[in-house]
């Protein structure tokens, strides 16, 4: 027996969207980052000058290093994915690796506990950059990598030492970092 007019459905039913998880992800991508200082003022041209000397220079490098940490993350993660584009492997690679550093880094809303032990942002920061470097290097792709990151680390070093630092409010969370990680200088 034949039924014309009807639609012929699958013995598998597909799996139902989970909107919820998609809300809570779209809004944890905004919280994630929201820890980014906006581009407008870290590109502010009347905050631009060039430093009176090097312990100035200094002070500056460590005070825009604490405020623009995200920024400064996304900056070389960019310039990283654009030395990668000729290398399929690498980029498929950082593609992966992009996923950790947005849910461990960006994406995090509460304190990172491995083991019984709290992590703080600094050390996973640090922790991601050696995985990202490390696996990339054993993509054949180390000439491009080394000098990607060697470039990216200049232009965030000459970000931050051109950048005044004098308009910057750092928020209590922040200035806590600043001052517990013994980047804070005394005139």
């Amino acid at each position: 027996m034949t039924n014309y007019g009807s639609i012929p459905t699958s013995s598998h039913p597909s799996p139902p969207i989970d909107l919820e998880y998609i809300s809570r992800a779209k809004h944890r991508i905004k919280a994630g980052l929201a820890t980014r200082r906006p581009w407008k003022t870290m590109f502010d041209l009347q905050s631009m000058n060039l430093p009176h000397g090097f312990f100035d220079a200094i002070s500056r490098i460590k005070t825009n290093l604490v405020y623009f940490r995200a920024n400064y993350a996304v900056v070389v993660l960019l310039i990283l994915f654009l030395s990668l584009l000729y290398h399929p492997t690498s980029l498929l690679v950082l593609a992966v690796l992009v996923v950790f550093w947005i849910f461990l880094y960006f994406l995090r809303d509460e304190p990172l506990v491995v083991f019984g032990h709290q992590i703080d942002d600094r050390t996973v920061m640090i922790c991601l950059s050696v995985l990202t470097i490390g696996m990339l290097l054993f993509t054949h792709a180390t000439a491009n990598i080394l000098g990607a990151v060697l470039t990216a680390l200049v232009l965030v070093v000459i970000h931050a030492a051109v950048r005044r630092s004098d308009n910057l409010y750092l928020g209590e969370d922040a200035a806590a970092v600043t001052e517990a990680s013994g980047l804070t200088s005394y005139p």
